[in-house]
């Protein structure tokens, strides 16, 4: 099934995964068409939780793929498929500009042709299946050092905060 999917001119895998290392977010989603790989892209973000990470990578990679000419079937394979629920999930979540901006895609997806259409697979990074073992070994061997590592740390940055209101209260009042 993988191989059909993976050949058809039509269809688009975005293989999509995500790490964090000392509060350094990494997300990695690779965009395939016909077995070739098309589009690979990288981000970083601090302090970030690991879920909207995830959420982002698809965010990303559905992009990307909705902008892609003759594509009628998007394949978004993922080892978070409890984060790609959030995408549908019209509960109160803080991930929700995340999901609008994914439902936003889909639908000029849909509506370029009622025909197309979009599956989330579930790939565990433990399978090593070909695919998203390369991105699962990409998201987790990148080295990424702050320019200050003293300044953005967590603390650091409620320091900082507080001390901005402190002064701010000082001249008011």
């Amino acid at each position: 099934m993988v191989l059909r999917n993976s050949s058809d001119p039509n269809t688009t895998l975005v293989i999509t995964d995500a790490s964090i290392k000392n509060d350094i977010a990494m997300s990695i989603s690779h965009i395939h068409l016909a077995n070739c790989s098309l589009i690979k892209t990288v981000h970083h973000a601090f302090f970030v939780m690991s879920s909207e990470v995830e959420l982002f990578t698809i965010r990303c990679g559905i992009n990307q793929a909705c902008s892609l000419n003759n594509v009628s079937k998007i394949v978004i394979v993922t080892d978070s498929i409890h984060v790609a629920k959030k995408i549908f999930d019209i509960g109160s979540h803080p991930f929700q500009i995340h999901s609008a901006v994914i439902l936003n895609n889909l639908r000029n997806f849909f509506i370029a042709n009622d025909s197309n259409s979009i599956e989330f697979w579930e790939c565990p990074s433990r399978l090593k299946w070909r695919f998203h073992h390369e991105v699962d070994k990409d998201s987790k061997s990148f080295v990424v050092t702050p320019s200050y590592p003293s300044k953005t740390s967590w603390e650091f940055c409620k320091k900082s905060n507080s001390n901005e209101l402190i002064k701010l209260w000082k001249i008011t009042f």
